[in-house]
Formats: structure tokens, C-alpha cells, sequence
């Protein structure tokens, strides 16, 4: 039960900063460089449905097992908030394809390596290679999403 609350907590949190933030950096260090984009000659899409990963760009939340999933890209960089860990990583192009390559800060390898299976701009599927698929929904700049009403409301106090 503590642990669906923390999860919801640091999910909730994550979203907040990521709508405060606008899900990226003003500061002005990436020099213009463009962001997450494919090689020059290669287009990123090789018509699988994984598109370029410059499209992966911003927020996406869904829920997975139960649990609200949040994830953020911002130029080649990601971070995932799910089942009570929190990783931080890369958007890498491997042979074309965007994959995303975490580490947990627990160590947890749950969400280490995912591959993009569709991303329609509006929905993104991500293949974990330790089993899981996340089906995650674009986040509205600016707008947190509806965290779920069925909460328990019997929580301990002590």
C-alpha cells in the first residue's frame, strides 16, 4: 500500500516538474545543436513504426501493472518514473531505431533497455527487454494528467 503511494507521489512529482519546465532546458548549453535527430543521411524511420527519435520528444504517461508510468525526453536525454524507480538515461539510434538506454539509480533493470515499438506522435509502445511494454500517452505542455480515482482511501497512519 506505502509503496503505491510513493510511486503515485513520485510520479505526480515528476509530472509536475516536467509542466513547470516545459519538459526542457533554457539555459541555453545545447548551442542551437539540433536534438535527438538522426544521422545526417538517414531519415530515422525505416517504416517499422519507430519514426525518428527527435518525436520523442516531451512528456508520456500511462499506467503499467497497475501503477502510473512517466517518462520524459528532452533532446537525447530520458528519465523514467515507474513502479517505485526512478532511471535516467539516453535516447540512442541503433541502426536507425531509437532505443532507450537507462539506468536505475536502485539498480533495478526492469526498465534498462526498451525498444521503440510504435510511436504515432500521440502514443508510444516501448518493449523492455526484460519483459515489460509500456503503452504511454503524450502529455498535454502544461496540463498534468488525471491520476487515477480508484486510490485506496484507508491508508495507514502509523
Amino acid at each position: 500500500m506505502r509503496k503505491l503511494v510513493r510511486t503515485s507521489a513520485a510520479a505526480a512529482g515528476l509530472l509536475a516538474a516536467l509542466a513547470l519546465t516545459g519538459c526542457g532546458s533554457d539555459d541555453g548549453g545545447d548551442n542551437g545543436t539540433p536534438k535527438a535527430s538522426a544521422s545526417p543521411g538517414e531519415s530515422g524511420d525505416n517504416g517499422s513504426g519507430g519514426g525518428e527519435s527527435a518525436s520523442l520528444e516531451g512528456a508520456w504517461t500511462g499506467m503499467a501493472d497497475g501503477g502510473p508510468v512517466a517518462l520524459s525526453v528532452s533532446g537525447t536525454a530520458a528519465s523514467i518514473v515507474a513502479d517505485g524507480h526512478a532511471c535516467t538515461g539516453q535516447v540512442k539510434d541503433m541502426g536507425g531505431e531509437p532505443m532507450l538506454s537507462l539506468k536505475c539509480a536502485d539498480g533495478n533493470t526492469d526498465r534498462t533497455m526498451g525498444a521503440i515499438e510504435s510511436n504515432d506522435g500521440k502514443t508510444l509502445v516501448i518493449s523492455w527487454d526484460a519483459g515489460k511494454k509500456d503503452t504511454l500517452e503524450k502529455a498535454d505542455p502544461g496540463k498534468l494528467p488525471e491520476l487515477p480515482t480508484d486510490l485506496p482511501t484507508d491508508l495507514p497512519t502509523g
